[in-house]
């Protein structure tokens, strides 16, 4: 048998990209041979994406596409499963071409952008490909294309964990900036009061009145300290009834701001990278001992 030298790894990989214990297999099995191994890896690649797409991708960036005069944007979110493969070239420039795309072509959904041309081949083909090539799951999780009635202003923080995009008629530029920080910030649930749930109130309703009714408050009394518990919710999760971070008085709501400015919000978008997904908490010490005793069996 051949003997398979760092070198020749190295070398294989450089030119596939492809992850060094997958070169190192591929050149066993060519006995040493880097055009056969690099064959295999071809061929194998898309069978490592299908395996990776049953792993929890919770990690990932935001993409964004801001057209210069402010008019059209787009956010999309694509996932990974580790932080360092969020930072990697390729995968950034994915973001960006699909960001591009969501504004270029307004699909109706990801299933729509996922079949839309991208460099010559499908998004699909190329998400594929690239999970073979970097040997992690990565999908695309959702997007949003906002049309301006207003105009557009963009924020991207924590390294594209976090995006914005916030519509704003009135005020100036440094006031749209403050309010695209200010979301990031405080991550309202929508705007006012009518876009919160009805159920989500009756949720938050039915727990103030328990806790009311342990602390021993008399029954009469109940219903109204709900309602006050859901006031004040209501002014935490909306964006209108939040306090602006930047507020020097620790008082002014972002509805007051914009009075003050002569200003409007017309819409909102904010995205936090992996929210909502389960992330899978793992034990190294207990996978390494689980891999060692299937190896003695």
């Amino acid at each position: 048998m051949a003997e398979i030298t760092a070198s020749m790894v190295k070398e294989l990989r450089e030119k596939t990209d492809a992850p060094m214990m997958e070169c190192k297999k591929a050149l066993t099995e060519a006995t040493g041979d880097l055009v056969k191994a690099e064959e295999i890896l071809r061929v194998k690649l898309g069978n490592k994406a299908t395996k990776a797409a049953t792993r929890v991708a919770a990690e990932g960036i935001v993409g964004l596409y801001m057209a210069a005069d402010g008019k059209l944007a787009s956010l999309v979110e694509v996932n990974c499963e580790t932080d360092f493969v969020a930072k990697n070239d390729d995968f950034l420039a994915l973001a960006k071409n699909l960001a591009e795309l969501v504004a270029s072509k307004s699909p109706a959904d990801v299933a729509a952008l996922s079949a839309l041309e991208l460099a010559g081949a499908s998004v699909e083909t190329t998400r594929t490909a690239l999970v073979g090539k970097i040997g992690e799951n990565m999908s695309i999780r959702r997007f949003v294309r906002m049309t301006a009635a207003g105009k557009l202003t963009s924020y991207i923080h924590g390294g594209a964990k976090i995006g914005v995009l916030v519509d704003v008629s009135g005020g100036d530029d440094q006031l749209a900036k403050d309010l695209a920080m200010h979301i990031a910030a405080s991550k309202p649930k929508s705007l006012d009061a009518s876009g919160v749930s009805a159920e989500l109130l009756d949720t938050e309703r039915r727990i103030a009145i328990e806790k009311a009714r342990e602390a021993g408050k008399p029954e009469a009394m109940l219903d109204k300290i709900a309602e006050g518990t859901v006031q004040k919710y209501l002014k935490d999760v909306t964006l209108l009834g939040q306090v602006f971070v930047k507020a020097e008085d620790g008082k002014q709501t972002i509805e007051q701001l914009l009075k003050a400015k002569g200003a409007k919000i017309n819409a909102f978008t904010l995205y936090v990278v992996g929210e909502g997904i389960e992330k899978k908490v793992s034990d190294f010490a207990a996978e390494v001992a689980a891999q060692a005793a299937a190896a003695k069996k």
